[in-house]
């Protein structure tokens, strides 16, 4: 796939050991991102930032709001809940040095109704690139994302049902003022 691909992509979905992250990075992966192994074993997030920079390692985080904890930390492609607050493990995982932190509102994916804008503030200040993650629904969501701390917007939906043309959401930011890589 790498070969096919002129962008720069990361790779998930198991990643559980620095043998592992090496051969999807020597495969073409400009990235690995880790969430399941890294709540279970949270030093392979500082292995592979030692390994490979921190640049190369995406800390993936499934989250839902909860009374008790404020965001609850999932694993298991968010079907099992943790103990873990979103509030204590951000914070971690930027220390551990993760270069990114993908952040998915489990309570927002899938819906269309925006970004969850309180979740990206609380991250917003950690000093690590934060990627916004489920709820996208409209053009004016990505840009309230960004303007809540995010550096940078996910989607699926909206692009792979044509619903969003992706460089129509590019113009509508670059008009907003974001800087936005060339079409």
């Amino acid at each position: 796939m790498a070969e096919r691909l002129s962008i720069p992509f990361a790779v998930g979905g198991g990643v559980a050991s620095v043998e592992e992250a090496r051969a999807l990075l020597r495969a073409g992966a400009d990235k690995v991102a880790v969430n399941t192994a890294a709540v279970r074993r949270p030093e392979l997030v500082r292995e592979l930032s030692e390994v490979f920079g921190a640049q190369c390692v995406v800390a993936a985080v499934d989250l839902k709001r909860d009374a008790e904890l404020g965001w609850r930390v999932f694993v298991q492609g968010g079907k099992e809940a943790t103990g873990i607050a979103a509030r204590d493990w951000l914070p971690r995982l930027a220390g551990l040095g993760a270069g990114e932190l993908l952040l998915t509102s489990i309570d927002r994916d899938g819906t269309g109704e925006g970004f969850d804008l309180d979740l990206l503030r609380l991250a917003s200040d950690l000093g690590v690139p934060v990627i916004a993650s489920g709820g996208a629904g409209a053009e004016s969501h990505f840009l309230s994302a960004l303007e809540a701390g995010a550096d940078a917007v996910l989607a699926a939906t909206l692009f792979h049902e044509g619903t969003l043309p992706i460089p129509r959401l590019k113009a509508f930011l670059a008009s907003r003022g974001q800087e936005i890589r060339p079409c």
